[in-house]
């Protein structure tokens, strides 16, 4: 070898060693891609690189090429430069570094860059267990699967760059193939929304098509609002539903659950009336879906969290199945409060559950499992002993263990009528509802104003009594001084007969009357006939007459 080839190779690995050494003084760059890194099909991307002033030049490498996949001049600011890549496809899918030349040599490349293209292969689909809702502080497990045989699943939160993970995929015994995610210790957040993708072991960076968003509730432990139906529990298909959610805290948002279901409904608040805020859910016409477990939740504008679950509320779809069972009632349909009585359901076709309502209740429907005794599935409801809050109209249906919220048709109605004394009747009743409110109150305001009528006439005929008895006395305080005026001269008169008697013919003498009638005293005088001799006649007789009409 020449001295002269000998010192051009020295020479040569001198700067190289030198450029080596040089090389990753700098600081390493930051690398981002707009819109993101995960990008559908055929939508343009700008690759971001930002080093220090003064940068001369901007570099791209893509993981496996040999060859820097871009050179760009630094921008105005002189500390970036873009790459563009003008349509996404899965020739653009890979691992980029970046890394800038400056003054004094090359900085270091920066941390990867994985973009990946979303195709239009089919979604998986993405849960959470056990619900959606998940308590502040609790854990979630989302769970993403597919029909399609993809080898992983990837899962994304709104508003991060990175996957939240990545898992191969596990066959399930339905022909199904799934990966489990746990996500957890949840803390409130304003939005905690995730998506999943699928994707083959031979590319990693070529994605499916997105599941629908799922969306975690976080709740607390604020007062848990009230859920109802105007219709009641028991609905039929075709009929109009509404939920509603309401509360005395003055929630400004609710929000409802239906368990089974991914989707949380969320409605604002309104008030009402004064204290109460509401939001209706209006259903439309009732499906074979609508049937199920709800639960509803309340928030504030100004919070991310949700308050405590209200109490499940049960909607039970009436009609779905065909047969039509029978209601009776033992020992009639009127009995006296107190007694045991007995409501029996039945129906020739098999049925796993009979189910007993009672018309405008608020609670749940009875259920009974059904038994097979004399030719038919049935079931006996026993209410023991019995008070006029049992009194009311019922029906009866039957339904399966697979579908517990799909019921048969109703029953003929039976009306129990509860007949017993006044302590039965102002029972306060068990169900609620604005039937049995209206008659219960027309039951108190019959018996008040019967009592108040019979305490008048009361009153009334002790007034006659005594006015009565007042007039009796004055009446016969006037002539009692000219009665004892009478027994007087009776007394001394000897040939006179007294009370009432007539005097002989020998002793002619004026006869005198004192008449009582009522409370008037008169006095009436005759005078006897003279005698025959012409002898003046002996003192009057006083007659004394009642006269009473």
């Amino acid at each position: 070898m020449t001295p002269t080839l000998t010192a051009l190779l020295c020479l040569g690995l001198s700067v190289g060693v030198r450029t080596q050494v040089q090389a990753g003084t700098l600081p390493k760059p930051t690398i981002w891609a707009e819109p993101g890194s995960v990008i559908p099909w055929n939508v343009p991307v700008t690759i971001w690189c930002q080093g220090t002033l003064g940068a001369q030049d901007f570099r791209l490498d893509k993981e496996g090429s040999q060859s820097p996949w871009d050179t760009q001049p630094p921008l105005e600011s002189g500390d970036k430069a873009t790459f563009s890549i003008s349509y996404m496809t899965e020739h653009n899918t890979g691992r980029y570094r970046c890394y800038y030349l400056s003054p004094t040599g090359w900085s270091q490349r920066s941390d990867p860059l994985e973009l990946v293209v979303v195709t239009t292969y089919s979604k998986p689909s993405l849960s959470a267990l056990p619900s959606p809702v998940v308590t502040s502080g609790g854990n979630v497990t989302l769970q993403c699967g597919s029909w399609k045989e993809y080898d992983r699943f990837i899962v994304t939160k709104e508003g991060e760059d990175k996957p939240s993970g990545a898992l191969d995929a596990q066959p399930q015994p339905s022909g199904q193939t799934q990966a489990l995610f746990p996500v957890g210790p949840v803390p409130p957040s304003p939005r905690w929304t995730f998506r999943c993708y699928g994707c083959y072991r031979s590319k990693p960076q070529v994605w499916s098509a997105p599941s629908d968003p799922l969306e975690l509730l976080v709740s607390g432990v604020s007062g848990k609002p009230s859920l109802l139906t105007p219709q009641g529990p028991v609905v039929a298909l075709g009929q109009n539903l509404t939920l509603q959610c309401r509360s005395d805290v003055g929630y400004e948002r609710y929000a409802l659950f239906k368990e089974g279901e991914q989707d949380l409904l969320q409605r604002p608040g309104r008030q009402p009336q004064a204290g109460l805020s509401q939001a209706d859910f209006p259903r439309g016409l009732v499906i074979r879906s609508d049937g199920g477990r709800y639960r509803c939740y309340g928030g504030h504008n100004l919070s991310s969290e949700w308050s405590a679950p209200s109490d499940p509320l049960d909607i039970l779809v009436a009609g779905w199945l065909r047969d039509t069972p029978s209601l009776s009632v033992q020992p009639g349909p009127t009995v006296a409060s107190g007694e045991n009585v007995t409501l029996l359901c039945q129906s020739s076709t098999w049925r796993h559950t009979f189910l007993l309502s009672k018309e405008g209740a608020a609670h749940p429907p009875l259920r009974l499992r059904s038994k097979f005794q004399g030719g038919q599935y049935r079931a006996e409801f026993s209410l023991s002993p019995v008070t006029a809050a049992h009194g009311g109209t019922y029906r009866c249906y039957s339904s399966l263990s697979t579908s517990p919220y799909l019921l048969s048709q109703p029953s003929d109605p039976l009306e129990l009528l509860v007949s017993g004394g006044p302590e039965n009747q102002l029972l306060p009743p068990v169900e609620s509802g604005p039937q049995t409110g209206l008659k219960s109150y027309l039951n108190v305001l019959i018996g008040v104003s019967a009592a108040f009528i019979l305490l008048l006439l009361l009153l009334l005929f002790l007034l006659i009594r005594c006015r009565h008895s007042r007039r009796r006395k004055s009446g016969a305080a006037d002539p009692e001084p000219k009665n004892r005026g009478l027994q007087s001269r009776c007394r001394r008169e000897q040939h006179t007969a007294c009370g009432g008697r007539a005097a002989g013919p020998s002793a002619p003498q004026d006869v005198t009357y004192a008449q009582l009638n009522h409370s008037t005293l008169r006095r009436e005088t005759t005078a006897a006939p003279p005698s025959q001799s012409g002898e003046p006649p002996a003192e009057p007789s006083v007659y004394a007459t009642l006269a009473i009409h």
